[in-house]
C-alpha cells in the first residue's frame, strides 16, 4: 500500500462567512478586534459569541452601542440526520437582532438559514454557510465589506396597474397622494 491509501480520508469542514459592515468602520474602527485574515476553527461544543465583553466573546466589537453579549452561534446536527446547522440567539436585553426578516427578542433563538443577513443596531452581516462533515470543529472566516451589505433599491412604485395596462403615473401633474375610490366610480 502506498501511504496514500493508507492516509486518513478527509474530512470536509462546516464554514460560516460572515461579511460585516458599518457605516462608520473607517473612523470608529469598531472591528479591529475580529480576524479577517484567515478562517478560525471553533470547537463543536463551543457557543460562538459576538460582543465587546473581550472576556466572555470570541468575536469582539469594539463598540460601547453594542452589548456586552450581542448574539451567540452554536453549531448543532439534526436528530436523526447529518446536517449541521447553527442556531442564533439573541442575547442583548436592549437590542433586537434581525436574522433575515425574523426579529428575535431577548433570548430568542432560530436556525440560521443557509444565506441571510444578520441586523442590529447600524450593523449588517451577511452570514453564509458552507456544508461540512466534521463532528469535531467548524470554521469562521470573517470578510469585511466597503459597501452596505442591504442597499435600499429603488423600486417602481407599488401602485396598481390597470386593466389597459396604461400607468397613469407618467403623467407630471399627478397628485402624489393616494386617492381612495370605490371601485364603483367611474
Amino acid at each position: 500500500m502506498t501511504s496514500l491509501e493508507e492516509a486518513e480520508t478527509e474530512e470536509t469542514v462546516t464554514c460560516l462567512h460572515m461579511t460585516f459592515y458599518h457605516p462608520c468602520q473607517e473612523d470608529k474602527m469598531m472591528f479591529r478586534g475580529l480576524n479577517f485574515r484567515k478562517r478560525e476553527q471553533v470547537r463543536a461544543d463551543e457557543v460562538a459569541k459576538f460582543g465587546r465583553d473581550s472576556n466572555v466573546c470570541r468575536y469582539k466589537l469594539m463598540d460601547t452601542r453594542v452589548s456586552r453579549i450581542q448574539f451567540s452561534l452554536q453549531l448543532y446536527r439534526k436528530l436523526n440526520s447529518t446536517e449541521y446547522c447553527f442556531e442564533i440567539k439573541n442575547m442583548s436585553k436592549k437590542t433586537k437582532l434581525t436574522v433575515g426578516q425574523t426579529e428575535l427578542g431577548y433570548l430568542n433563538k432560530i436556525d440560521l438559514p443557509w444565506k441571510c443577513t444578520i441586523c442590529f443596531g447600524d450593523y449588517q452581516i451577511l452570514a453564509e454557510i458552507q456544508e461540512g462533515e466534521s463532528n469535531d470543529y467548524f470554521e469562521t472566516h470573517l470578510h469585511l465589506a466597503d459597501v452596505p451589505i442591504l442597499q435600499e433599491r429603488c423600486l417602481p412604485s407599488l401602485q396598481p396597474i390597470p386593466e389597459n395596462g396604461i400607468s397613469s403615473s407618467s403623467s407630471p401633474s399627478q397628485d402624489k397622494n393616494p386617492i381612495e375610490l370605490d371601485e364603483n366610480e367611474s
